[in-house]
């Protein structure tokens, strides 16, 4: 399948790319992931990325589609590809159809998560992640908590709470969102992609996800 995986902060993207991939070998590709792997692999377009990101400024959109581009004509993306969180524009949305168009790539449809805000404070705030940078298990202390000690069960660092997962941070990355990346939900509902689900159940999403794209 190829879907792109829209949602707020907190929606559980990651969590249903994690079961797509698991259903089918759809690799699940983030912005973060592809450029941390570009900035890895030390390759021309990474050492841009790379400096761009220690001088704490933004990756332009003209080099996150290059990186994309490279990561879609990978041999693991031939399979199927779950794309989660990118789109976050509309102007990014457009140059990822041209990209698609000119790899001659169709996407099967585009998922948007809705998700009640007050759920999504609930698990955001009650998150916690590994410190160890090469672990970064995630945990939540009522789902899923570390150990009683607030350890990570797999390496034994301490596990923390992110600054960006406190109560203030979440709605001002809430609104953020709103304001920039909802507007997508129009864009694909034009183009004809756009399924909304409303599930709280990961499992119940990711079925209706399979129907849809069984139905094309």
């Amino acid at each position: 399948m190829r879907i792109v995986l829209l949602g707020a902060p907190g929606a559980g993207k990651g969590t249903i790319a994690k079961l797509l991939n698991a259903h089918d070998g759809s690799v699940q590709i983030s912005t973060g992931d592809i450029l941390r792997g570009a900035v890895k692999a030390g390759s021309e377009m990474g050492k841009k990325a790379k400096g761009y990101m220690e001088r704490g400024e933004l990756v332009p959109d003209s080099l996150i589609m290059e990186i994309m581009e490279a990561r879609l004509q990978e041999p693991d993306a031939s399979k199927g590809f779950i794309l989660d969180g990118f789109p976050r524009t509309i102007p990014q949305a457009q140059d990822l159809k041209k990209l698609l168009d000119k790899l001659s790539i169709k996407l099967d449809v585009v998922i948007d998560i809705e998700v009640p805000k007050d759920v999504i404070l609930d698990r955001l705030t009650t998150r916690r992640t590994c410190s160890n940078a090469d672990c970064q298990e995630i945990y939540n202390v009522k789902s899923k908590p570390p150990s009683p000690e607030g350890k990570c069960l797999k390496c034994g660092s301490p596990t923390v709470q992110r600054a960006d997962e406190t109560t203030e941070a979440i709605t001002q990355r809430l609104e953020t969102y709103n304001e920039k990346t909802a507007p997508l939900i129009d864009f694909y509902k034009k183009e004809g992609f756009l399924k909304t689900v409303s599930s709280m159940n990961s499992d119940e999403i990711v079925q209706e996800i399979i129907r849809s794209v069984t139905k094309k």
